[in-house]
């Protein structure tokens, strides 16, 4: 198949490339920068320039879309314009080329409102109730995607929760560098069962949605590695594999996502631009539970994760060269 992916210069965007380059597709990549990919065409633009996103399509059977703006803080205006505006973009470009089928990459936050999430499924996106900039205009995006399926034109939407894996700048070289200077707390003792997916398994599952669209589209659907464990005990893997002290102090969760509401606010009033210690979302990542029923995914996709939470360890320790799991 001749497929385009979007943000295939971040972590996952680029790792699903490379597994369709290996799987045989002819693959062309579009970002704002070189993506590097090999045995891929790359062409750079942006989502929110039209001309750019119908070249870009031209020529494609079928999109994977990955490029978003990405961040806790900022303009609300840009979240919109990159995400939601550049969505629709996107749709309207590939449908007037002839593009069969479109996986939309989502996040389970467009549907999560704080509360804790315990065995659910794909529940609607809700952009009212969610969670920060990043979060509404990520499910305005998906309520897009998802209304602009048809039979001439299939979209699924498909949600990794939480991809880490080596090099991960988002989380895991987050946690470390926070671990190393001290400053990672526990929030309510890191007692809370979250789920997450290796790099690995969110870009096959990604990959697979694309091949499985006479079953899944018009659908959403949360890929984990169908793994919880506390909080507290991902950290402390994370920390051992890069070598670092695990987080040992501990702060109530209901005062981290107070402070964090504030210091997310202070951040976009300063125009700061660097992520700031703690923030709203984050704190509830850190003391609420999430984690997601797997079996109508695995079903659909025909597919199930490759690589363990504690194999997904031990690779992150060959990398960085500290302790793989027990």
């Amino acid at each position: 198949m001749r497929v385009l992916v979007t943000g295939a210069s971040g972590m996952l965007g680029r790792e699903v490339a490379r597994l369709l380059v290996r799987q045989g597709h002819d693959v062309t990549t579009f970002q704002r920068r070189p993506a590097g990919v090999d045995g891929a065409a790359d062409v750079c633009g942006s989502v929110t320039d039209d001309r750019a996103v119908q070249e870009a399509v031209r020529g494609a059977e079928g999109v994977i879309h990955l490029a978003a703006k990405v961040s806790f803080t900022g303009r609300a205006a840009e979240f919109d314009e990159v995400n939601v505006q550049g969505t629709r973009r996107l749709l309207q470009a590939a449908r007037a080329a002839g593009v069969r089928d479109l996986v939309f990459v989502s996040s389970p936050s467009v549907a999560n409102s704080g509360a804790a999430i315990a065995g659910l499924g794909a529940e609607p996106a809700d952009p009212e109730h969610a969670h920060g900039d990043y979060s509404r205009t990520k499910a305005e995006a998906e309520l897009l995607a998802l209304a602009a399926d048809a039979p001439e034109f299939r979209v699924a939407a498909v949600r990794p929760h939480i991809v880490w894996g080596p090099g991960d700048t988002q989380l895991v070289e987050r946690v470390l560098d926070r671990a190393r200077r001290g400053r990672l707390p526990l929030l309510d003792a890191g007692a809370a069962l979250i789920d997450t997916t290796y790099i690995d398994n969110a870009a096959s599952a990604i990959a697979r949605a694309l091949f499985r669209m006479d079953h899944i589209h018009g659908r959403a659907l949360v890929v984990t590695n169908g793994e919880p464990r506390p909080v507290g005990e991902l950290l402390a893997g994370i920390c051992a594999a890069g070598g670092v002290p695990a987080p040992r102090w501990a702060v109530p969760g209901v005062m981290a996502r107070a402070a964090g509401a504030v210091v997310e606010k202070a951040w976009t009033w300063a125009g700061r631009t660097e992520e700031p210690p703690m923030t709203r979302f984050l704190a509830e990542q850190l003391s609420t539970a999430h984690w997601f029923d797997q079996r109508q995914t695995r079903e659909l996709l025909d597919w199930t994760p490759a690589v363990s939470l504690d194999e997904g360890l031990a690779r992150l320790a060959e990398h960085y060269g500290g302790e793989p799991p027990a």
